[in-house]
């Protein structure tokens, strides 16, 4: 039994990092649950489609807890989905930790503020601090702007924060184009350091600029392309660069749930073809960068004669002859 808890612990870490980051594992099995009894023609609100996508994702990740929840008494079940939930918090917890005091090194490293970033004092960033302010300002605002850092930090008309800005850290060098805002979108390197740091390794965020050395995800791992698609690591960043101190779903007047769901709604609801295949091409940019494409098939034949294990084979062979 204790090895079994342990399991679905375990597994249960997954959840907020692929699934959902604030929806309950609860209500997206009551909205699957729900629509069984429903007509074939019911209506469904955003918010009953979002649980329903978070389900379909929830199943197809963990494809064996369908064929167990039916197999176990309710006590069984109850238990199974009271594990998975703590191994999700826990799993959230550690990785807010961990980029705690990563981002505040990676900050350090790039903008060398002065006082620099504090990994143990999170009463030391946000707009307060103008490296942090500067990756947290609204992408259409000027950091730059002596009025503009003055308006946000006295929450002046006009400089309001809120989730209806994107932070200039999803952006490619931090900048906005105002003419094409999705030029450069989800493209912020600090973006791609933490999702590394927390779905590889710490020590893999430290080089970003190049593709990843690894398979050709993109062709041999659907699965690992899937998870991009559920990338939720960009309300983990903008945690660790904010002054607050504990896990909140708002923060002075930036809403945490509706910022996620506005990031989820991007890839999962684009308003047509083109869009969706610019979204396609930009899961598959994140794909390249962190897990790289194998060169392997672009080597010609006279290449692969000349290495050494093709080499070594046809002298062996001539020694026997």
């Amino acid at each position: 039994e204790s090895r079994q808890t342990n399991y679905f612990v375990t597994q249960g870490r997954a959840y907020r990092r692929v699934v959902a980051l604030y929806d309950s594992l609860d209500d997206l099995v009551n909205e699957n649950d729900r629509r069984f009894d429903m007509d074939e023609d019911a209506q469904y609100t955003l918010d009953e489609d979002r649980l329903q996508i978070g389900y379909i994702t929830f199943t197809q990740t963990m494809r064996w807890f369908h064929k167990k929840a039916t197999e176990m008494e309710y006590e069984e079940y109850a238990q199974m989905l009271k594990m998975l939930r703590q191994g999700a918090d826990a799993a959230r917890g550690d990785d807010t930790s961990k980029l705690k005091a990563l981002i505040s090194e990676w900050v350090n490293r790039e903008f060398k503020p002065d006082p620099l970033v504090d990994p143990d004092d999170k009463h030391s960033r946000g707009f307060t601090n103008d490296a942090c302010g500067r990756l947290l300002c609204p992408s259409e605002l000027d950091w730059n702007d002596s009025a503009v850092k003055a308006g946000i930090r006295n929450r002046a008309d006009g400089y309001i924060v809120t989730d209806l800005s994107f932070p200039a850290f999803v952006y490619e060098k931090y900048t906005a184009n105002p003419e094409d805002l999705e030029e450069g979108l989800f493209k912020g390197k600090i973006l791609l350091q933490a999702y590394k740091a927390v779905f590889t390794s710490p020590s893999s965020a430290k080089d970003v600029e190049g593709e990843g050395d690894g398979a050709d995800i993109i062709q041999n791992n659907r699965r690992a392309r899937k998870t991009c698609d559920r990338i939720k690591v960009k309300k983990h960043v903008r945690f660790a660069l904010s002054a607050v101190t504990s896990w909140r779903s708002v923060d002075g007047d930036f809403d945490y749930v509706q910022f996620w769901r506005t990031i989820v709604d991007f890839f999962e609801r684009p308003p047509g073809r083109e869009a969706q295949r610019r979204v396609e091409r930009l899961l598959e940019w994140w794909t390249r960068k962190v897990f790289g494409r194998s060169r392997r098939n672009d080597l010609s034949q006279s290449a692969k004669d000349n290495m050494s294990v093709n080499a070594l084979a046809r002298q062996r062979a001539a020694r026997d002859d």
